[in-house]
Parts: structure tokens; sequence; C-alpha cells
């Protein structure tokens, strides 16, 4: 049986120096393992709020609604049960965290989400060969985590992260951002790898079209001022790479 990840009607607040706002304002969204869905919007439309929602992070206040995973409730979840439940986040701007190196970072989570640590010749090899197919050097497994790396080479240690540890779901938030083409080409690989593998159910989120030339949606959602203004199947991303969002923005509030 396939997972389901579901969202129902998700109200989500952030403090600001101005006081509490509002960002997703009734969000509903299914998306089932096997699945790609992409989420697309002008800035400020709550992309990446949700993603911050579903992965647990503390600034974003749940205020109403709820996230499924298998009928099971994510928001009574810590941020490392989601992890070990099987939600992954690749992050628009992946942190560096100086001191840990790349190999003792991914054995240490792999060993937490599995409940127990994988042998040492299975586990460098897989680590090698992934590492392979995303042209990263060897070296980059003795080296802290993101600490001096790129921006295409934080994105593609992401990936890394993503087929190593096997989640049944995805966010990819903005994986694109910053990406040359060849970059853009190699990340995109690695999805499609791992989804390949394991049914990854994937939530793309995006503002442009580019990326899903390689990671093909089976659905399209547009968010509008903390909704979903639209949804639809590819042929909606091509609407938007054609006439951009001005038909959803007016009437809008900023």
């Amino acid at each position: 049986m396939n997972s389901v990840l579901e969202i129902k009607d998700l109200h989500v607040s952030v403090e600001t120096e101005q006081g509490e706002k509002q960002i997703l304002k009734g969000v509903d969204l299914t998306i089932k393992q096997g699945e790609t869905h992409a989420i697309m919007g002008p800035n400020g439309s709550g992309k990446s709020t949700l993603a911050y929602a579903i992965a647990g992070h503390p600034r974003y206040e749940v205020t109403g609604g709820s996230i499924l995973l298998d009928g099971e409730e994510v928001l009574e979840m810590e941020v490392d049960e989601r992890a070990q439940a099987g939600l992954f986040l690749a992050m628009q701007y992946p942190v560096e965290i100086p001191g840990v190196t790349n190999a003792n970072f991914l054995r240490t989570a792999k060993t937490a989400i599995d409940g127990e640590a994988p042998a040492i010749r299975t586990w460098m090899k897989d680590v090698k060969e992934a590492m392979g197919n995303l042209r990263m050097d060897e070296s980059f497994a003795s080296r802290n985590v993101n600490e001096g790396f790129s921006g295409g080479e934080k994105k593609r240690n992401e990936i890394l992260q993503l087929e190593l540890l096997k989640p049944r779901f995805a966010v990819l938030d903005e994986t694109d951002s910053g990406l040359d083409v060849d970059a853009l080409k190699i990340v995109s690989e690695g999805v499609n790898r791992a989804k390949e593998a394991t049914g990854l159910g994937v939530l793309l989120i995006t503002h442009y079209t580019r990326i899903l030339r390689y990671i093909k949606p089976d659905f399209v959602h547009v968010f509008v001022d903390g909704k979903v203004a639209e949804e639809g199947g590819p042929e909606l991303a091509e609407r938007l790479e054609e006439e951009g969002y001005d038909r959803f923005l007016t009437g809008a509030s900023a």
C-alpha cells in the first residue's frame, strides 16, 4: 500500500517585527507515494512556509488544520520523528555544519532513521556510488557539511542525502535556485533516481518551469496569497511560463 501525505485546511502564521502575520490561509493538498507535485507561485505566496510547516520549523506556528502521514498527525511529531517517519526537506538555503564531516553526518542520520547502523562495507559502496552519480568528488565525504561549498555543491549534497536516506516523501524547496544548466540536470537526475528506486513522493517548490523539464510533474498547484489558486497537470506549468502570475494577482492582497 502506498503512503499518503495529506494537508488539510492548513493555516500557518509567523511572528514578524510588526506582529503575527498569517501566511497560509487554508491549504489542502494530497500527495501519494510515486507522485510529483509542483508548487508554483510568486514571491511571498507561502510556498516555503508550507515546506517549513511540514518539516516542523519552530518559527512557523500552525494555527489550524492538520498534516497527516498515513493517517498519523505529523504536527504532533518532533522534527526528528518526522524524519524517521519518512519526511525529508531539501532547503532553499542549506546550512553549514562546522566540525561535522559529511561522512559522519550521513551515517549518523541513516542510523537514526533506520534504528541501526548500516554495515560499513555496503554503506561506503552506496555513498561512493551516489556521489559518483552526482559528480561529487570523494573528498566531499571528509569535508564538513556544506562548509565552503558553492551553491551548486550544497544542492547536490542535499540530493546525496535524499538518495541515501530513502524517505517516503521529499519536499524540495527551490532546489533549482542558483543552479546552472549542468548542475540542474545532475540534481534533477538524482531526484528521478530516488523516485524510481523507492517510489518517492515529491513536493517540488519552484518559481520557474525550467526544472520541470527534467523532473516531470503529475500535478501543478499555483499558490497565491497563502492559498491554492489553481490546480492542474503539466500543461498548467506551460501556461504559467507563457503568461506569468498576473492573472492570479489581480485583486490578491499583497
